[in-house]
């Protein structure tokens, strides 16, 4: 097994271990990398459909950081798209625009807000995956230097796994996040992971204390 599958397995056997509420993070932060990085694309290169899904991240984003009432506005933006003709069962002959990676990683989070299921936190972890493939491809299109692919999926999962390290210092707070926080925690959540958690350049700050709730 490649350093980059156990990581991978490393990952998944995390978010079967932690909160929904900290899935729920964990999936909206790996979303907006993969959503940042897609807007910052030029504008020929950019998929209409996956930056139509930019108000549902930021609706996924106020709902796992405490605030009920986006649960609202997550579940209109999943039911537009489950009755929109991108969201088919004709394999290939329909419409692979929800396959984008960012698309796919966004719609994952907010099912994973919605129904607390811990698979979908885990597709999000792999369609990041995935999509390093795919940047590695674009960056050889566009005659930029082109990382080594072990060591592009290796780094990715380790981000992923310090994601999980930070988050897991939040655990009281989002355990019952889907019940609603009070606006003062949710402004401070927003802070401490959110910031953080979406940063392209950077490993999130870990703090040298336990994590929240632990004996």
């Amino acid at each position: 097994m490649d350093r980059w599958q156990e990581l991978s397995a490393a990952v998944e056997e995390r978010l079967a271990a932690v909160s929904s509420g900290e899935r729920g993070v964990f999936a909206a932060g790996v979303a907006e990398r993969l959503m940042s990085r897609h807007e910052a694309l030029p504008d020929d290169d950019q998929a209409p459909f996956t930056m139509s899904l930019r108000p549902l991240l930021n609706s996924v984003w106020e709902g796992v950081l405490g605030d009920s009432t986006a649960f609202g506005a997550v579940k209109r933006g999943v039911a537009e798209y489950m009755l929109s003709e991108y969201c088919h069962n004709d394999g290939q002959d329909g419409p692979d625009d929800a396959d984008e990676s960012a698309a796919a990683a966004t719609l994952y989070a907010a099912h994973a807000y919605l129904f607390g299921c811990g698979d979908f936190a885990v597709w999000v972890s792999r369609r990041a995956v995935e999509a390093v493939d795919h940047h590695l491809e674009y960056l050889a299109e566009q005659e930029e230097d082109v990382p080594d692919p072990d060591e592009a999926l290796t780094a990715e999962l380790q981000r992923q796994l310090r994601d999980l390290d930070l988050i897991a210092h939040h655990a009281k707070d989002l355990r019952y996040s889907g019940l609603g926080l009070s606006i003062d925690t949710s402004i401070r959540l927003r802070v401490e992971l959110r910031t953080p958690l979406t940063s392209p350049d950077r490993p999130p700050r870990i703090e040298s204390r336990p994590p929240e709730g632990s004996a």
